[in-house]
């Protein structure tokens, strides 16, 4: 901790969802040192105050260090390889608090190592996008040692409108994966209803605003409708992020005998999407994916639709 008794945090990987938490920490006026291997994406959370570090070994002295990389083979390499997290013999952090969706051997084998460290790790993955974080609507999971969440509880608060402990060990990726396959099952529906809609002379607009509005709307629906109307494809949450979670799942649904025929049907459209549409768009894609397939050649609407991510209430 810093002479005040604070924590001292860092944080690694500062991807799109990176910047947007990192900026929440630094917002609410945390100690934060960070790394990413593109140095130039620290630079502007350096312009807000953020200390960027030449190496990952440089945040072994912090209290808590936040890692959201790309997946299972990153978190390992960032923790447990040459010159990682883990890699000096003087210092480990105090805790790793972990928002990347892993397997759960990758998870169980850098768990281990970091104890023998005297490490704890969080698993806390998120639910949301870059602009349900800056809009302060992030919800978290977070599974691990009980002690190690509560002083980690504060920070976490921080960062979104609600924090839910489910246990010890791995459980929240669970829970994360289980919710990354209805993301993809919803999304896929939705993509399938605009469609028919439109093609019944409907536009996108009206029908998703009453839709919305249903008892059927959702925050979901909602922040997701802009992108439907609008054709606003840019990656939030790209298709082969989204399809490593739904091989994750299917996974853990063998595992615990569970059967899963629409996640699975939803993979093959998933996997579909990726490769005709490629990894640089969103998966909110699937609408023209699907469009296709009905032979209706879609358009921006160009209007003006609610997302429903005015900041949350302090």
């Amino acid at each position: 901790m810093g002479a005040d008794g604070e924590l001292r945090l860092g944080w690694i990987g500062v991807g799109r969802m990176g910047q947007a938490l990192a900026a929440r920490l630094l917002d609410a006026g945390h100690d934060l040192a960070l790394y990413n291997r593109t140095r130039a994406k620290s630079e502007p959370l350096a312009a807000r105050g953020a200390t960027v570090a030449d190496s990952l070994a440089d945040l072994a002295d912090r209290d808590i260090v936040f890692t959201m990389v790309g997946d299972s083979a990153d978190f390992e390499e960032v923790v447990c390889g040459d010159g990682g997290l883990l890699s000096r013999r003087d210092v480990a952090p105090r805790m790793i608090v972990d928002a990347t969706t892993i397997s759960p051997t990758v998870a169980a084998a850098v768990r281990a190592a970091a104890a023998e460290r005297g490490t704890a790790v969080l698993a806390a993955p998120v639910s949301g996008n870059p602009k349900v974080a800056a809009s302060g609507r992030l919800t978290i999971v977070v599974s691990g040692p009980r002690d190690a969440w509560e002083l980690a509880q504060p920070v976490l608060e921080s960062l979104g409108r609600s924090v839910s402990y489910v246990g010890e060990g791995d459980r929240a990726r669970l829970v994360k994966i289980c919710h990354n396959l209805m993301l993809g099952i919803v999304a896929q529906c939705m993509a399938e209803i605009t469609v028919l809609a439109e093609k019944g002379g409907i536009t996108r607009a009206d029908f998703l605003a009453f839709l919305n509005d249903s008892v059927m709307g959702s925050t979901f629906t909602r922040y997701k409708s802009p992108a439907y109307v609008n054709l606003e494809f840019e990656p939030t949450f790209t298709p082969a992020l989204l399809l490593k979670d739904f091989r994750l799942g299917l996974d853990a649904a063998r595992e615990h005998s569970v059967p899963m025929p629409l996640a699975a049907a939803t993979e093959q459209i998933v996997q579909t999407l990726l490769g005709v549409c490629g990894n640089e768009v969103d998966f909110a894609a699937l609408l023209k994916l699907t469009a296709d397939a009905s032979g209706l050649e879609l358009a921006s609407e160009d209007v003006e639709v609610d997302s429903g991510l005015r900041p949350a209430p302090v």
